[in-house]
């Protein structure tokens, strides 16, 4: 399944813009440095001029190769000088052509028809965007996580506070984010409602993608909204494809998605296939193994047990405490 025809034309769109800019910044200093050099002019005309004579000299037929053999020596030489000149004025050879950001393809995306890499690192880097535009990514940080609302108090037999023991996943999270790779160990992040488990998963992703990590974040319930619409064709798109291969996954609020056959298919699908090619994702969820198990299969919840890091929030409903607060 490829790319929406949307994913496309906004690839397409970043294309002409760098290619334009490259262009119209190399006219700009090309026009800057002949004015400095009128010479140089003089020989871009005279290269010009060269250039028409030996396509009608192809054109015309007859004893071509002495003319284009001497055209060709007169077109090296006037290169060459123009070299000099550039030399001379501490300019590079490459001075008046444009600085297009992928040197293979001149920012057209194509080479000899075939898409060039620069368009498919766009296209997936533009499906991403298009996947992660609703999520509050930019407002949920390592910074402006709080611990103040965690009881400093242990509850009942425990030993540990809510506090100390959130402290503690803070700064496994922290750790994690700053050492994530693709060679990151996945995790699940459980407990109740409200307790920061999507805010830790954000602030996550946020510090992967400024590491230059291609990440999706989705919350479940949406995700497979959006795989239903595309799998029975309502909607284009290759979601499936970007989960599987994006170098961090999160999917918020496991559980909370309508049950259905083809849901718990398409999950399972998606958590066994990165595991098998070793790409972490993080998952969270308020479901005990036990409910996991339930609700989908002991397969399931064996594959989460066996290969992820549990990471166990615990305290009361952060958000209803906000709220109560600021009554």
């Amino acid at each position: 399944m490829g790319y929406s025809r949307e994913i496309y034309e906004s690839a397409g769109r970043i294309l002409l813009d760098r290619r334009k800019n490259a262009e119209d910044e190399a006219s700009q200093r090309k026009a800057a440095f002949y004015q400095r050099c009128p010479e140089a002019s003089k020989i871009e005309s005279v290269l010009s001029r060269t250039a028409i004579a030996a396509a009608k000299a192809v054109l015309g037929g007859g004893s071509t190769k002495e003319q284009l053999t001497r055209l060709k020596g007169e077109n090296l030489a006037l290169q060459n000088r123009l070299k000099d000149l550039l030399k001379s004025f501490g300019h590079s050879e490459d001075y008046l052509e444009p600085d297009y950001c992928c040197k293979l393809c001149g920012d057209t995306g194509y080479i000899d028809g075939r898409m060039c890499e620069c368009m498919k690192k766009l296209l997936r880097s533009q499906a991403y965007d298009t996947l992660n535009a609703l999520t509050p990514l930019k407002l949920s940080t390592f910074e402006s996580f709080s611990l103040d609302y965690y009881a400093d108090k242990p509850d009942g037999d425990a030993n540990k506070s809510p506090r100390s023991i959130m402290e503690a996943v803070y700064g496994n999270c922290l750790r994690y984010a700053d050492s994530f790779s693709l060679s990151s160990p996945s995790l699940i992040m459980q407990g109740a409602t409200g307790l920061g488990k999507t805010h830790l998963s954000l602030a996550i992703a946020n510090t992967a993608i400024q590491k230059g990590f291609g990440v999706v974040y989705c919350s479940v319930n949406n995700m497979i909204t959006k795989l239903e619409r595309e799998h029975f064709g309502r909607d284009e798109g290759n979601t499936g494809r970007l989960l599987l291969e994006c170098d961090l996954l999160i999917l918020d609020d496991l559980g909370t998605e309508f049950k259905t056959a083809f849901s718990c298919a398409e999950i399972y699908n998606i958590v066994n296939t990165r595991l098998m090619a070793q790409k972490p994702t993080i998952i969270s969820t308020n479901l005990s193994i036990q409910e996991l198990q339930e609700r989908y299969t002991e397969r399931f919840a064996s594959r989460i047990m066996g290969d992820y890091v549990r990471v166990l929030f615990c305290g009361r409903d952060n958000r209803l405490q906000k709220l109560l607060r600021n009554q």
